[in-house]
């Protein structure tokens, strides 16, 4: 692979459009010198573009919308003009896009063709929120870049080391053999966050539990740097309460609502858009506006607040349990990354690991990765900002650089 080249990294979602641009340098994927985001691209959306630039140029503003265009088309116009207009961009080698589900079929990255996307295509049921809107970009991507190579990269591939005894459902062979079992995801985040780990810890190779708490929020075991077990299961529903997902929740639930004559669609919507910390406050899925419903005295607010607590400080038991003790905590994510009294409140209820964080370390971690345990804590605890589409990139430049593709 030629020097001198960029990656653009790209996750599409159903409303929004984030992208990053990442130089090579020697071959190897630098810090992002671009990112940004278009939101509000769902139809009656408000579309919205921002971006900024690593030596500090910003721009937020309303994305204009042709009469008679999608959204997503004016926003793929949108960034082919910037990236066209900023100065000393090199070319780019290739787009490097976030796919949530690669299910048992696809461990590793992978140029996309048509048989790929056909494949990937089965999954949409298990990721629905994710997976059509993201395979949806990679097409759009391919006609507007169509000399590039368009590279698939998996948040299920993290998780393929995980040992059969954690991955598999107490079910009857015939079911499991149609690939019902569990798959984990959040892995380029915590591809990301292990990597941090394991370059600033001594201990970054031991027992570790990553929490990626945000909208989607999940905890993955990791031991050798390996991942060996995590909350998020079949599909990306399961395990802690999250933004509008329930997590774990017991199947008679959806048993009795069955026959109660709820429909698919009505169930679909009820565990994917109307639970967790937004069906249980009323209020908000985002933390922030919870806190500030909270402190003005909503009792549903805090509610859900210390439900979301609960679920993290529970699950955090069970997998310290697969590994038999722990040595690192890391949190990341939206919510891990940014709100400190959930960082204080896990922490305080999981003492009894011997684990002890510094407040004040805890109040301004910053912006890089941050250890925030006390110098008697038996148990690190760190604060790492993720940065999946450097994940995306890496996994790129590996896969051109293994196998370059003729004419790519």
């Amino acid at each position: 692979m030629a020097q001198n080249l960029t990656i653009l990294a790209v996750n599409a979602g159903s409303s929004s459009l984030k992208f990053s641009l990442h130089p090579l340098a020697d071959g190897q994927v630098q810090p992002h010198v671009l990112s940004g985001n278009f939101q509000g691209l769902e139809p009656g959306g408000s579309p919205q573009m921002g971006w900024q630039q690593q030596s500090g140029g910003k721009h937020q503003g309303a994305l204009d919308v042709p009469e008679g265009a999608s959204s997503f088309a004016a926003a793929l116009d949108a960034l082919r003009t910037l990236l066209r207009e900023l100065p000393d961009v090199p070319p780019f080698a290739a787009v490097a896009h976030r796919v949530v589900h690669g299910g048992g079929e696809f461990t590793a990255s992978v140029r996309v063709d048509d048989d790929v996307l056909a494949r990937l295509a089965r999954y949409e049921s298990l990721a629905p929120l994710h997976q059509p809107h993201n395979l949806e970009g990679i097409r759009r991507f391919r006609a507007a870049f169509p000399e590039l190579p368009q590279i698939a990269c998996f948040d299920t591939a993290f998780h393929a080391t995980m040992p059969e005894v954690n991955y598999a459902f107490a079910l009857p062979p015939e079911v499991t053999a149609q690939g019902v079992r569990r798959y984990g995801f959040h892995g380029l985040s915590y591809q990301y966050i292990m990597g941090e780990l394991l370059a600033r810890s001594a201990r970054g190779a031991g027992r570790v539990l990553m929490a990626h708490l945000g909208n989607g929020a999940s905890l993955c075991a990791a031991q050798a740097g390996q991942s060996v077990a995590t909350t998020m299961g079949f599909s990306a529903l399961d395990g802690l309460m999250m933004g509008t997902r329930a997590g774990a929740l017991d199947p008679g639930v959806l048993l009795y609502l069955l026959e109660q004559g709820w429909t698919h669609d009505r169930l679909e919507a009820l565990l994917y858009k109307q639970s967790g910390l937004l069906g249980v406050s009323g209020v908000s899925a985002d933390m922030r506006r919870l806190r500030a419903a909270a402190a003005l005295g909503s009792q549903d607010a805090d509610r859900a607040i210390r439900l979301f607590t609960q679920r993290v400080v529970r699950q955090s038991g069970a997998l310290a349990a697969c590994l038999q003790g722990l040595d690192v905590l890391a949190f990341s994510g939206g919510i891990g990354e940014n709100d400190a009294q959930l960082r204080q409140d896990v922490c305080e209820q999981l003492h009894w690991l011997g684990l002890h964080i510094d407040l004040e370390r805890n109040r301004d971690p910053g912006r890089q990765a941050c250890a925030i345990h006390t110098p008697d804590s038996r148990i690190e605890v760190w604060v790492v900002p993720t940065d999946e589409g450097r994940v995306a990139a890496r996994e790129a430049a590996a896969l051109l650089r293994d196998a370059p593709a003729a004419g790519g």
